[in-house]
């Protein structure tokens, strides 16, 4: 949606990737030696536990996904506009990244409250390593950028076209443009005592100016800053009557660059240089101290406008004195600034990675499959009545969950419907059955997550709207984001009051389920459905936390039922018995956890982990984690499903659930696990897990080093995509696979 180093600034394939021991270690805690056998043997010594080199740093790993993320802009299997979306995927995760995650390191240092996780690192020692590896990384994406894909783009006759190969027309036309849409809109801002330096917006696009002469009013500060208007797109198409045939394009940043003189008559521009701030953008909304949290929600989002500076991007061929002049506005230190080669905003390409006149550069558009049993129903009320019905997205269609609530909305047996909503977009189709249930006069309770990174705006709108169609909003519970996905539905039937209940791994948005993997379940299971009907109880109302049947929930249950569910596997091993945990997340952060796996691990218990993200846990340490193998999936879609197995000494015990197995997910938010049952849905999901297991073209293994390998087909094996399976198994029209997700 996230959102993994190499030295070469260019390479033409993918690379393994060297990561990130962590330099600075605390020596092992010194533990009994592992018996030698013989001199062919010699004594490991293991450590204990907590001993900090058994850990990962969080940042670190995170960081590494994304590098494994630019590395899909190398693979040829992709469609070319598939690769630059990768890279300019890279570009959007490391703003995130910068925003929330080294603005927090950077936090924890400026109010002295520096604190080592389980790994051991200061902040200012993940700082540092974070900087090492992101300017080599920028300087790496840059290079894939400008020497493979550009000139690789410019083969299918999409081009852009730098202002040294404009053409006599180009000019004219530019010129045109930028004194008929750019020049009215823009307001160069000149800089002397009685014009400080503007408060610039969060990643907005701006230009440092060098003038010579004197102005109109005698000045000769001899600097200007030219904030790029924010309506304008950052490519601009030139018509084909003037850059010729196919996809032409020009960055709005060499037209500002070309008639920067036109911005200051009389005076000569002596250089012209874009640069972009990134800025903290978490929010600091104290939720124990305030009584509106919506209104203080608003206050918010307009300061995260203009948060402290954490990040300076330059173009190259900025001098030293003005970027210095720039790092000294802002307080950064050298450290903190980016010199690229290209546009300093990459983000903004995303535009063109649809083009309709190039349909062979993207991916093949598949059809999400409907299972058999709700195609041929009027009423999804009574197949799911009849039997649980699992699906995954995106392979398989979002629509009945949404059909679902359509139906409820119009139901005139259907009494309520609760709903959590996390992300869902102000003018989802989610959202449209909700205020259609509640002006169908259902008695529809909603509780939306105001919190939701990056989705406030959105989430305060859809609050209100559904409050303007008479439905109750509850804003989740306080100091607990709801992270937790579920839908109930209360039925009269026969006169009696039915539920039934949607749980899923994945939030309440039809976009992202066309790109996001994602479970989910609908059914009618009395006591699953009872659960759901108390956490819902627990959430919009009062009182003591409700004993479930069969769901665990955070932060009550989940974490301990996890752990008991690792240490029964730990004392089947110790028995002798065959004993396998296999688990699918995307981030393992948690120490607890962490520590229970090892103890596992060393019991003799098979565990198997795939995780997207972050993973904090070394696996392959002789005597500690030499049972564990973990391994990240990047393609098509984002990995985003929860699933965890269990072998239970041979009752197989399976579970999709909301929550990652992070500290925040287990402590600190409201979130929902809950049992797939029945030996044909468990063997299924069992199955889907294998077919992740056993991809040898778009996983990664983690190294107990922290590097992260690609895997690829050795001896006679055949290619094999987990993604790529998936979709030719589940969805339509049946396609045909190929050595990876370029279907």
């Amino acid at each position: 949606m996230n959102t993994e180093g190499q030295t070469e600034l260019v390479a033409t394939e993918p690379q393994p990737i060297v990561e990130q021991a962590p330099e600075i270690q605390p020596e092992p805690q010194a533990q009994a030696p592992v018996e030698s056998h013989g001199a062919a043997h010699p004594v490991i010594t293991i450590p204990g536990l907590d001993d900090s080199s058994l850990y990962i740093h969080r940042e670190l790993s995170q960081l590494q996904f994304n590098i494994r993320v630019l590395e899909q802009a190398l693979d040829e299997s992709y469609p070319l506009l598939e690769r630059l979306k990768f890279l300019l995927i890279f570009s959007s995760n490391l703003d995130e990244f910068f925003e929330i995650r080294v603005a927090g390191l950077k936090k924890q240092i400026t109010f002295a409250r520096e604190q080592a996780g389980a790994d051991g690192l200061q902040p200012h020692q993940a700082l540092a390593r974070i900087s090492e590896l992101v300017h080599g990384h920028v300087d790496r994406q840059y290079a894939i950028l400008n020497d493979i894909l550009l000139p690789e783009l410019e083969k299918h006759q999409v081009r852009f076209i730098r202002r040294r190969h404009w053409n006599t027309k180009i000019k004219a036309w530019v010129r045109k443009f930028f004194r008929d849409e750019i020049a009215p809109i823009i307001t160069p801002i000149g800089l002397d005592p009685t014009h400080p330096f503007p408060l610039l917006v969060n990643k907005s696009l701006n230009f440092i100016v060098e003038l010579e002469g004197i102005d109109a009013f005698g000045r000769d500060s001899g600097l200007a800053i030219i904030p790029a208007p924010r309506l304008l797109p950052r490519v601009i198409k030139v018509p084909e009557d003037v850059g010729g045939p196919g996809d032409n394009y020009v960055f709005l940043s060499s037209m500002i660059h070309a008639h920067a003189d036109d911005l200051f008559q009389g005076m000569k521009v002596k250089g012209c240089y874009q640069f972009r701030l990134t800025r903290n953008a978490d929010l600091a909304v104290d939720t124990e101290d305030v009584e509106d949290l919506a209104r203080a929600l608003r206050g918010e989002l307009f300061s995260r406008r203009y948060g402290d500076a954490v990040r300076l991007e330059v173009a190259d061929t900025c001098p030293k004195h003005l970027s210095d002049y720039l790092l000294k506005q802002f307080n950064l230190h050298e450290t903190e600034l980016y010199t690229v080669n290209g546009p300093v905003n990459l983000t903004r390409l995303f535009s063109i990675t649809s083009l309709d006149s190039h349909p062979e550069l993207q991916y093949t558009p598949f059809t999400p499959a409907i299972p058999k049993l709700l195609q041929n129903s009027e009423n999804i009320f009574s197949v799911v009545s009849k039997q649980d019905i699992l699906l995954l997205h995106p392979f398989e269609s979002f629509t009945p969950v949404v059909d679902l609530l359509r139906q409820a909305a119009k139901d005139p047996h259907v009494l309520a419907v609760r709903q959590t909503l996390y992300r869902s977009g102000a003018n989802s189709e989610i959202v449209d059955a909700l205020v259609d249930a509640a002006r169908n006069g259902k008695e529809v309770t909603a509780v939306v997550e105001l919190r939701a990174r990056f989705d406030e705006e959105s989430n305060l709108q859809l609050a209100s709207r559904l409050q303007a169609a008479g439905a109750v909003v509850i804003y989740g519970v306080v100091g607990f984001k709801t992270h937790a996905k579920m839908m109930l539905i209360l039925r009269r039937e026969a006169g009696e009051i039915v539920r039934y209940a949607h749980l899923g791994t994945g939030n309440y948005h039809a976009g992202n389920a066309r790109l996001y993997t994602d479970y989910s379940l609908l059914t009618s299971d009395d006591a699953l459905c009872e659960d759901v009907g108390k956490l819902f109880s627990q959430l919009i109302g009062m009182g003591k936390t409700l004993r479930m049947k069969k769901l665990l929930h955070a932060p009550f249950t989940l974490k301990k039922g996890m752990l008991d569910m690792i240490a029964r596997e730990t004392q089947f091993a110790l028995e002798g018995k065959p004993a396998h945990i296999i688990a699918k997340f995307n981030s393992l952060t948690d120490p607890k956890i962490i520590r229970a796996l090892y103890k596992a691990s060393q019991s003799g218990v098979r565990i198997d982990l795939i995780v997207r993200g972050m993973c904090c846990l070394r696996p392959g340490i002789p005597g500690v984690s030499h049972n564990i193998h973990v391994r990240s999936i990047i393609g098509r879609f984002l990995e985003h499903t929860r699933v965890f197995y269990f072998l239970n000494g041979g009752e197989e015990q399976m579970f999709l659930s909301s929550a990652d197995w992070m500290e925040r997910n287990l402590d600190k938010r409201v979130e929902t696990c809950f049992p797939i049952e029945g030996k044909k849905l468990i063997l299924r999901v069992k199955k889907e897990l294998e077919c992740y297991l056993t991809d040898n073209t778009h996983s990664w293994s983690l190294q107990s080093d922290g590097r992260y390998i690609r895997n690829t087909p050795t001896g006679n094996q055949n290619p094999r995509s987990a993604q790529a399976t998936l979709l030719e198994r589940l969805s339509l029209p049946v396609l045909t696979v190929s050595t990876g997700p370029s279907v």
